[in-house]
């Protein structure tokens, strides 16, 4: 009984120095496949690049820099739809990054759409240039950052007995007390857009998109892969969308892919 018992007890430390080592091969696999992923990028090897990127995403884990390589890894091999999502996909998790933006115009000069936008007004524009500055998590650790600036410097203000200091303390955390409020107004703004619009791209590489959702009604326009669509409504497997310059239709689900 006693051999049968060290025996037990040597399996049982065997069995967790696994279990132990296969946990800390698991934390290191993304960083691991990512950068096998970068090799066989650097090599020309586009198509490996994708597939090893992809058993990152296959585990639940991204990051701009994931979707903005296999964006480039598609764009390598021509791949429309593909690069534009990938790129369209980087960009709503660093929508400042420049090399992010610069390779999605290149992106989008291989598509075959050329849908003029609806004019928008200087206000607009603005409005909307400032809101996707940063992403909704950045202006939500903006409008904390501020917040706590200013309760550091709210009180900072009651401890400190010098004139010229205090008006310098009670303009500075009444300056932060603005920004945080602005900050939070568009935390609130990007949220709110967010929710509301339903951006997609068509990766079928021609669609008929009908007036009704079903097969036997009237062709309202023709779109092409990687043309960007909101959708504004499902029935079964069709979408409703609207493009750039306001025309509304009906597409099958399959066509599209939501970003």
């Amino acid at each position: 009984m006693k051999a049968f018992k060290e025996k037990s007890s040597i399996q049982q430390i065997i069995t967790i120095l696994i279990l132990v080592s296969t946990a800390s091969l698991y934390a290191q696999a993304p960083s691991q496949i990512f950068e096998m992923g970068n090799a066989h990028y650097a090599e020309g090897r586009y198509q490996e690049a994708i597939d090893t990127y992809r058993k990152i995403l296959d585990s639940d884990l991204e990051s701009a820099g994931l979707y903005y390589n296999l964006a480039n890894a598609h764009y390598k091999l021509n791949n429309v739809a593909p690069s534009i999502y990938y790129y369209e996909k980087a960009k709503l998790l660093d929508p400042t990054d420049n090399e992010i933006n610069n390779n999605a115009q290149f992106a989008q000069k291989m598509k075959i759409d050329g849908i003029t936008p609806l004019p928008e007004s200087i206000f607009k524009k603005w409005h909307s240039s400032i809101l996707n500055f940063l992403t909704i998590d950045g202006w939500a650790y903006t409008t904390v950052f501020f917040v706590f600036l200013f309760v550091v410097l709210f009180v900072s203000y009651y401890f400190v007995s010098q004139s010229a200091t205090k008006r310098i303390l009670f303009l500075s955390f009444t300056v932060s007390l603005i920004i945080a409020g602005i900050s939070l107004m568009f935390a609130y703004n990007a949220f709110a857009k967010a929710e509301k619009d339903n951006p997609a791209i068509v990766f079928a590489i021609e669609s008929q998109v009908k007036s009704e959702p079903n097969l036997r009604s009237t062709d309202a326009f023709t779109l092409h892969e990687g043309t960007k669509v909101m959708i504004l409504d499902t029935v079964k497997n069709w979408n409703q969308i609207r493009i750039a310059d306001g025309k509304t239709g009906w597409i099958q689900a399959a066509d599209v892919k939501k970003l």
